[in-house]
């Protein structure tokens, strides 16, 4: 079993960017560190055939050649890990939820239906119609924060619309690591719906520097890229969540307590019970239910979100908050990367790890 889970709270926040570093490697093994660029647009994994047909259910038109406009807001580009047979996605009819929907859900919920992950969504669709989350898409709605194409132009709430749900790109059935943030970044283009995470060409933030630097000093091969983008890792099974998912423009906590925290809290819920069911695919002991995966909470806010879990079914990683005002006492030396692969590779094997040190953005 693995080490380093010692607490030291803080409640240091990092909102700032700040200057670049250079690029990533694997597990001990020497890789291609070169860095390669991305286009300025990129792309999240969702097929514009299923984004018109929800839009056409939810605006009640036919028109077949509607066309999707695009955001201004970049996006970024989640490869497919698979379907998530164990959650019986096949059972579950996006089309069929939304018919189920009153007018006025539809036209509040149809960001959820349009961009959240179909894992998801399956687990989550009563909890988005309770009424603390209407009042909470409400609120949003008010903020300018509408649906995939038709929110205020020049919102200034971060992230884009689009990309509030990237974190749900990763499936749930794939999930093997939970990283917990508080807050997205609220500068300009700086969020993108993963935490520790902002698009490419922006600055790499204070506390993910300090991240390159633990992930260097535990695999020494690592070489910190140029850039912030964290999708490898989300394309490998790490669900980078954000307890509070939007926020308004250069105003840090700005949309919390408005029903953020108590939605996130029922993602961790969905986590603890079907996170990692696929990892054990083909197996014997896949049984539909989750038999445990990682969980980094690293700071005091992160350790509240993850007090309730099953400290034997997970392991439960925390330690200070990265950011420069906390990572000394505590942070750096953790351990944490190499402690959550030896636990992963002993419950499910070596292909379970995670390939920390692969931060390849994908190029368009």
């Amino acid at each position: 079993m693995a080490d380093t889970n010692q607490v030291k709270p803080t409640d240091n926040l990092d909102t700032s960017a700040d200057t670049p570093l250079a690029q990533p490697n694997i597990d001990g093994a020497n890789k291609d560190a070169s860095v390669k660029h991305v286009r300025p647009t990129t792309e999240i994994i969702q097929s514009g055939k299923r984004q018109r047909t929800l839009m056409d259910m939810l605006s009640g038109t036919k028109d077949k050649k509607s066309v999707v406009s695009e955001p201004s807001a970049k996006k970024l580009k989640f490869s497919d890990p698979g379907p998530s047979s164990s959650l019986e996605l096949d059972e579950f009819s996006i089309s069929a939820y939304i018919e189920t929907l009153s007018e006025e859900e539809k036209r509040l919920l149809s960001l959820e239906c349009e961009t959240m992950g179909k894992s998801w969504l399956n687990v989550l669709k009563s909890e988005i119609r309770e009424p603390y989350f209407l009042k909470l898409k409400r609120f949003l709605w008010e903020e300018g924060v509408k649906g995939l194409n038709d929110s205020s132009k020049g919102l200034k709430v971060f992230p884009a619309p689009r990309n509030i749900y990237a974190w749900s790109n990763t499936p749930l059935g794939k999930v093997k690591v939970v990283i917990i943030g508080q807050d997205p970044y609220h500068g300009e283009n700086q969020a993108h719906g993963l935490c520790f995470s902002v698009l490419p060409g922006i600055a790499v933030p204070p506390s993910l520097r300090n991240i390159y630097a633990e992930l260097k000093a535990e695999y020494p091969n690592f070489v910190p890229p140029k850039h912030g983008t964290l999708t490898a890792w989300a394309n490998n099974g790490v669900l980078l969540l954000n307890t509070c998912l939007t926020v308004r423009a250069h105003q840090a906590g700005s949309h919390s307590n408005k029903g953020w925290e108590q939605f996130t809290d029922k993602v961790i819920d969905a986590v603890d019970k079907y996170g990692g069911v696929n990892l054990s695919a083909g197996s014997s002991e896949n049984s539909g239910v989750s038999r445990g995966i990682v969980f980094l909470a690293w700071g005091a806010w992160a350790a509240k979100r993850v007090a309730k879990l099953n400290t034997k079914k997970h392991l439960i990683l925390k330690s200070a908050h990265p950011s420069p005002l906390s990572a000394s006492r505590g942070f750096l030396g953790n351990g944490h990367f190499q402690a959550a692969n030896r636990w992963l590779k002993q419950k499910y094997g070596p292909e379970a790890r995670v390939d920390w040190c692969n931060l390849e953005v994908v190029q368009q």
